[in-house]
């Protein structure tokens, strides 16, 4: 179970950490609104456990980022808003962020790449030369590159969110996100991820493609 108050105190210095010199109201009202959020019940993968774990592996991956504390800002944005039944959950999730962090003391430009990390989690696919962009989107692709326990709870949990979808075309959208995700030259950008990750989550991915396609 996730540690909130852990979450609070993370959320805290990250704020604190972008904001630098600059004032702003209490973040721990914001960190409140956000563990809310991501403790709705419609979660059972984009919980708070992800959030940890996403947040864990950027602190792992953050000598690589330019800019690390907008990249925990935005793993904390990035599925703030999530709706299963809904599109655009980024989107939402990018404006989210771009109302409540000028109200939480973030300069414009901090707060224009929060939004634009969160916007990028729709791909996946940053470029060359973005460094907090590869952060983001290895962190939060890592789960990809699981042991095969927790890789199952988790395409279970991912089946758990699409309850209302009938089975034969929840296995042909999640095959479609697979195959995209193979598709990819890489899955993984940081030096790190691609030496320790990338192997491990392509047999992940090939071994549930094969179950869904069987």
């Amino acid at each position: 179970m996730a540690d909130t108050e852990a979450l609070r105190a993370r959320f805290v210095r990250a704020l604190e950490g972008a904001r630098g010199s600059g004032d702003g109201p209490d973040p721990v009202l914001y960190a409140d609104d956000l563990l809310a959020r991501w403790r709705e019940p419609q979660r059972h993968y984009h919980t708070l456990t992800h959030l940890t774990a996403v947040l864990d592996h950027v602190d792992a991956l953050a000598e690589y980022a330019d800019d690390p504390d907008a990249v925990r800002l935005a793993a904390w944005f990035h599925d703030a808003v999530y709706l299963p039944d809904r599109s655009e959950n980024e989107e939402r999730s990018a404006r989210l962020a771009e109302r409540a962090l000028p109200e939480a003391g973030l300069p414009d430009a901090r707060t224009a790449e929060v939004a634009r990390l969160v916007r990028l989690t729709v791909t996946h696919d940053p470029a060359d030369d973005d460094r907090d962009g590869q952060v983001l989107c290895d962190a939060d692709l890592a789960i990809l590159a699981a042991p095969p326990s927790a890789y199952a709870a988790y395409t279970a949990a991912v089946r758990e969110e699409y309850h209302f979808v009938p089975n034969e075309a929840f296995r042909e959208g999640r095959a479609d996100v697979l195959r995209q995700l193979l598709a990819l030259p890489r899955l993984f950008r940081t030096p790190y991820g691609r030496e320790h990750w990338e192997a491990t989550a392509r047999y992940n991915l090939r071994g549930e493609l094969d179950l869904l396609t069987a």
